[in-house]
């Protein structure tokens, strides 16, 4: 399947990362769809003037999304992104593993969405020029055999079709509307969640961190205690030398005791400076804190907007079906008006070839 299409699709982009799939269950949590970095290529198919993003692991295709002019892919992080493909129905995400390869992958996904749009728009513009050519030439040879009677006649069948139109028009952008206003709740969900996933990892490990530290102080802290009680004793000593000592291996043993006593300040200086920093650290475990409980009422908040979301699409869903009955109901009425103007078509050439048989005898 593969090299047929490759036959006559081009690669025109190619990088490499590491490819996840949404749960389908829980709509949240990544699955990995490779066990290490793959190539991801962007490829065009010039036969229908279509671009896919591919990647293949083996003899499987872990990628085959065709790009549209409504997908969007957004930056969750400095190295991951994602987009959502409708027509598979899930959301892929790529780990890359430089900030600046997400950059080149997001800017060719910008370009190639944009020659998507053109090319969809190329193919409308065809499509209404060829139906505007049949809607000019209908009418026309319908004149020229009935003259003017039935042209009067077709009118009102006519004014039917263009509602009709209105209405399928109509339909579609609502559709697109509902289409937009879910893939952007279900996108700011997601990267609200994968932030919340981020903050309670590092929550974790500065727990971790927390609890080691409060372990490493209560030690420093004998430690502490137990330097300044020997720094003591060993003052006491260079007093009780000073004053019973005299000149020669005391004065030497002095030095030697005033040295470790130097030492014994330095260490204690750097355990303090030890000290102050993990207390620093805490207090911004307490920050990252409510940063957790910020981003956890952002979530709920935006609960709250995807049941209004639902609200609305229900209610959207609602109008479009009654639309569609009326559009059932006008297409309906048009095919009963077609079919007795070509009734009345029939008896109008029956009558005109008895006018001719008539003028001709």
């Amino acid at each position: 399947m593969f090299p047929l299409h490759r036959e006559r699709e081009q690669p025109i982009f190619s990088t490499r990362a590491h490819v996840f799939q949404i749960d389908p269950a829980t709509k949240r949590n990544w699955i990995p769809a490779s066990k290490h970095a793959v190539t991801v290529s962007f490829f065009y198919d010039a036969n229908r003037h279509a671009y896919r993003i591919i990647s293949v692991g083996g003899t499987k295709a872990i990628i085959n999304s065709t790009i549209s002019h409504n997908m969007t892919f957004t930056k969750t992080s400095q190295k991951f992104g994602q987009w959502a493909d409708s027509r598979a129905n899930t959301v892929y995400g790529l780990g890359f593993a430089t900030e600046q390869q997400l950059h080149q992958f997001a800017e060719r996904f910008k370009e190639v969405r944009e020659a998507a749009r053109l090319a969809r728009e190329k193919s409308q513009d065809k499509m209404e020029l060829n139906t505007t050519a049949l809607s000019i030439a209908a009418p026309q040879d319908l004149c020229d055999e009935l003259q003017s009677p039935p042209a009067m006649c077709v009118n009102g069948p006519e004014d039917k079709l263009f509602r009709s139109q209105s209405a399928d028009i109509t339909l579609s952008s609502e559709k697109e509307r509902i289409k937009k206003m879910l893939s952007e709740g279900s996108i700011c969900e997601m990267n609200l969640e994968s932030e919340l996933f981020t903050l309670q990892d590092s929550n974790a490990k500065l727990v971790a961190a927390l609890h080691e530290a409060n372990a490493n102080v209560e030690q420093w802290k004998k430690q502490l205690a137990a330097y300044q009680e020997e720094t003591e004793r060993l003052r006491d000593q260079v007093a009780d030398l000073e004053v019973h000592g005299s000149q020669g291996p005391s004065e030497m043993l002095k030095d030697e005791l005033t040295q470790s006593l130097e030492e014994l300040e330095n260490l204690l200086k750097a355990k303090d400076e030890e000290i102050r920093i993990l207390q620093s650290k805490k207090s911004n475990f307490h920050e990252l804190e409510q940063e957790r409980e910020e981003a956890i009422h952002r979530l709920q908040e935006l609960e709250m907007r995807n049941v209004d979301l639902e609200r609305r699409v229900q209610n959207a869903e609602q109008n479009l079906a009654s639309a569609l009955e009326d559009r059932e109901r006008a297409e309906n009425e048009v095919q009963r008006v077609v079919q007795i103007l070509d009734v009345k078509i029939f008896d109008l050439n029956d009558l005109r070839q008895s006018l001719v048989k008539l003028i001709s005898k």
